[in-house]
């Protein structure tokens, strides 16, 4: 079966939309075409927040609410989501919903601008997370900026919200069988495809179709959280003539645990997977909450973090230091490969046409291994890399058994340090054998100037960052983090 509408909720409204251009954004569709004007576009990036919105989705036996960016979401990607905007908060009297009124009580609104985006943000917060720590509430707002106020009144609205309504009793929120119902009458549906004026959207529902999909269209942009894909669209202008969405193929979207490793679906989002990642490697979960707002983890997905071979891409140097395999697939044909592997030259990655990332595998820590991962910035949250570093160290009497040392935004892919990694193996792991292995690291790349950083700049801070991972293996409590940090821990 094959549909050609997307069926999805607006508030309580169910709508059918089947011509439309596919690249069409959420942001532009409310706002030109709904006049539901609250919802306001500020730097159509995914980086300010003022378009964020609240897509309910179905996980399992629940549905899942999380506060994403309308400014890069393409509208045939709500098909079986309960959209929310701002003025959906508003109670049937005309009162303001609960976090509304924290809104107002708190004073958490100068100029207004930005205001619906933080309460959807905090909005999503008041559904999912019942009293979060003020660490918590900031790593959710992280994604919203405002230009003309501090932020405390805002922090003391999240707080103050909670006091004013009961979230388990919120009229909006619906269940799982309900949405499937309202929107599907009870039946999952095969696939939707749409065409308009040439261009077309494939939605395949398993990975199985998906693979049949990509063998028939090989040329297809691939898309699960657009939160790289949809700029293509609103800052450069690109014309996509097919796009192929994963993001509706649950397959894709499983973490699985077994004995030696954990295996994250090629649509999995770093939201999905921090808690297992962070079990694991502490600093892993320290960089994916440093990766874009919450906004964009809740999208994100690690398929296309590493599909998409950016060499400042986060998570690519922590993967290929913790030894991670990355499993494609064409067809009925899957092949592994080591992730260094998969970047071969800047823009050139071993994905052929019509093959897809069906899983990344990160193999668990050995006993008396040490993982360490450090994102260097212009802002400690909303920000791009100018160097990651990520450090895994197996010791054996204090000598280095086994290590590896990855870093993106030192080379035109993410890469390995090959020269300070031999410097390191074998020798004692002290102060005089890191020097030695500081310098050889110096020699490993020849880094690029940009308006991120120097040469210079990228080559001295990745030697300290070795440094600094060293100390924080050996002093009992370095001062390294700031305050808020997670701090490395032993496996």
């Amino acid at each position: 079966m094959t549909r050609s509408v997307v069926r999805f909720l607006l508030g309580d409204k169910i709508q059918e939309i089947g011509n439309i251009d596919p690249t069409t954004t959420v942001l532009d569709w409310l706002r030109l075409h709904k006049r539901l004007n609250g919802t306001k576009e500020g730097c159509a990036e995914g980086d300010c927040g003022a378009c964020t919105v609240v897509i309910g989705r179905i996980d399992g036996e629940r549905v899942r609410y999380e506060a994403v960016n309308a400014c890069i979401r393409f509208v045939p990607t709500l098909d079986g989501c309960h959209l929310l905007t701002v003025e959906h908060l508003r109670k049937r009297d005309g009162g303001f919903h609960p976090v509304q009124q924290a809104m107002v009580d708190c004073h958490g609104s100068q100029c207004g601008f930005c205001t619906p985006g933080f309460v959807m943000s905090l909005f999503a917060l008041y559904l999912s997370e019942a009293c979060p720590s003020e660490d918590r509430i900031r790593d959710v707002l992280a994604g919203n900026l405002c230009r003309c106020t501090g932020y405390a009144p805002i922090i003391a609205a999240a707080r103050h919200m909670y006091e004013l309504g009961d979230r388990s009793t919120d009229a909006l929120v619906l269940t799982a069988e309900e949405l499937n119902s309202r929107l599907n009458g009870g039946d999952k549906i095969a696939s939707v495809f749409l065409e308009n004026a040439g261009k077309r959207y494939f939605a395949p529902p398993t990975v199985e179709s998906l693979a049949d999909v990509l063998v028939a269209n090989p040329g297809a942009t691939i898309v699960s959280g657009a939160t790289d894909v949809g700029l293509w669209v609103t800052k450069s202008q690109k014309i996509l003539d097919s796009i192929v969405y994963l993001g509706g193929i649950p397959e894709l979207r499983r973490i699985v645990e077994t004995h030696d490793s954990l295996e994250i679906g090629g649509a999995a989002t770093f939201a999905d997977a921090e808690a297992a990642l962070t079990a694991l490697y502490p600093d892993f979960g320290e960089l994916l909450r440093r990766t874009g707002g919450l906004q964009v983890r809740n999208v994100g997905t690690f398929g296309g973090n590493i599909g998409n071979g950016s060499p400042i891409g986060d998570t690519p140097p922590a993967l290929i230091a913790i030894g991670a395999t990355v499993v494609l697939r064409h067809g009925n044909e899957r092949r592994s490969l080591p992730i260094e592997d998969y970047f071969i030259a800047y823009g050139k990655q071993d994905r052929r046409p019509g093959e897809f990332i069906e899983r990344v595998v990160i193999p668990k820590p050995a006993p008396g291994t040490t993982f360490g991962a450090y994102k260097i910035s212009k802002r400690f949250d909303q920000d791009i890399s100018a160097v990651c570093g990520a450090f895994l160290v197996e010791l054996s009497g204090g000598i280095v058994t086994r290590v590896r040392i990855a870093f993106g935004g030192m080379a035109g892919t993410p890469k390995r340090a090959a020269g300070a990694e031999a410097a390191l193996t074998g020798k004692n792991w002290d102060l005089g054998t890191v020097a030695v292995a500081m310098e050889a690291l110096r020699g490993d790349f020849t880094p690029l100037a940009d308006w991120r950083a120097s040469s210079e700049y990228r080559r001295t801070v990745s030697a300290n960052l070795l440094m600094k991972f060293f100390n924080e293996t050996t002093v009992g409590d370095p001062q390294t983090r700031l305050v808020g940090q997670r701090r490395i821990t032993h496996a």
